[in-house]
């Protein structure tokens, strides 16, 4: 009878510990935690953005100026060098004024001379007048006295005409500045003899700069006179500058199917130099929306879709996209998601939705970009001892 009492209790212990292994066996495992690093994901915000077509080109000063040889001599002195900053009436090129003097003092003597003979035909012709008016000379003598006057008032203002001439040749001799500005370029130097027309030195003025660029000729339609300019340039990392187009020409290249254009660009602190090159975009659309970031968008299906992370597992939703920054490769995203959205970018896409999902933190960089944690294995089961 003890011997059927202890092996019933030791097969109703061994059962129960069998019965133990098959529940934990068959109870499911829970599904693992993935952790993902904050550069996998992107908070969506609303902000402004902005398309328009792609313009690229060369800066030039909006003011240039070729100053030319207004007469014929030697160069006496060229007063400053490239680079050399002037206000409008500077001089910049003294060219030898010994002949042009010599013809100015005989224009100055001639008017001398014309106004002395002016004078003395008109007191000639009021004494005829008198004398006429006392009957004492015949009309034809009257008459050839204001011929006379009328001639030799005729002959000052010739004399005059001259003189201005030679002050104005005089005056050329000495080359200024016809506006405020940077000598850009010299042409001529000490000795060297010119003629009228011949290049002296070039002046620009850096105040305001202009792009000339291009815009295909399928996106003409998003440009307009007026509208902003945002560019970066070549020699200027990080930095922006903006600008509004002036002008745009009426036809398109037929070689490239471009339309040429020109942007104005305020340059205040002088930072901007002529001739680098310049890419940027016209801001032909700018407006406020909800915006996230290209790669968070997936357009591979029928319906542009994001990974949105909420309550702590990931999930799929169909969103429809409005204006596009090809610049910024930003999208603007009109229905779907709202602002303070969580989105998964890059490689965490794919993540299977439903996937519990936590974010590691930042600091910890020994995380990967995407890891799994899997939940703690269950305590084993406390041994039973069978007492007799």
């Amino acid at each position: 009878m003890r011997i059927r009492i202890i092996s019933a209790i030791t097969l109703s212990a061994l059962t129960a510990a069998c019965g133990g292994k098959g529940a934990e066996a068959n109870t499911p495992a829970a599904a693992p935690i993935m952790s993902v690093s904050p550069e996998n994901i992107t908070v969506v915000s609303r902000t402004t953005i902005t398309a328009g077509p792609a313009i690229s080109g060369t800066l030039v000063a909006d003011r240039t100026a070729s100053i030319r040889a207004e007469v014929s001599g030697s160069v006496l002195a060229v007063l400053l060098d490239p680079g050399s900053p002037v206000s409008k009436g500077t001089p910049l090129v003294r060219i030898d004024d010994s002949a042009i003097r010599d013809l100015f003092l005989s224009a100055k003597s001639g008017v001398t001379q014309a106004e002395l003979a002016a004078d003395i035909a008109r007191r000639e012709q009021g004494r005829a007048e008198k004398l006429l008016a006392a009957g004492a000379i015949a009309e034809n003598a009257v008459e050839m006295a204001r011929r006379a006057a009328l001639g030799a008032v005729a002959a000052l203002d010739d004399a005059r005409a001259r003189l201005a001439g030679a002050q104005k040749n005089l005056d050329n001799t000495v080359v200024k500045a016809p506006y405020d500005g940077v000598v850009s370029e010299r042409q001529v130097n000490p000795g060297d003899v010119v003629a009228p027309g011949a290049p002296l030195v070039t002046i620009v003025d850096p105040s305001t700069m202009r792009l000339e660029g291009a815009v295909p000729a399928d996106q003409l339609g998003s440009v307009r006179i007026g509208a902003p300019v945002t560019f970066a340039v070549t020699g200027y990392p990080g930095r922006s500058f903006t600008g509004t187009i002036s002008n745009i020409y009426p036809s398109a290249d037929p070689g490239t199917r471009q339309v040429r254009l020109y942007a104005r660009i305020p340059n205040a602190g002088r930072g901007l130099v002529a001739g680098l090159y310049a890419t940027g975009r016209v801001a032909s659309t700018t407006h406020d929306g909800i915006v996230a970031p290209l790669n968070a968008v997936d357009q591979r299906g029928l319906r542009p879709a994001v990974s949105r992370l909420k309550g702590g597992k990931t999930e799929r939703v169909e969103v429809t996209l409005g204006t596009r920054d090809e610049a910024t490769e930003r999208v603007e995203i009109t229905a779907g998601v709202a602002a303070g959205d969580t989105l998964l970018v890059g490689s965490a896409q794919g993540i299977t939705p439903g996937t519990p999902l936590r974010v590691s933190s930042g600091s910890d960089k020994a995380t990967p970009a995407i890891t799994s944690v899997k939940p703690p294995a269950p305590a084993p089961a406390a041994a039973k001892t069978a007492k007799p």
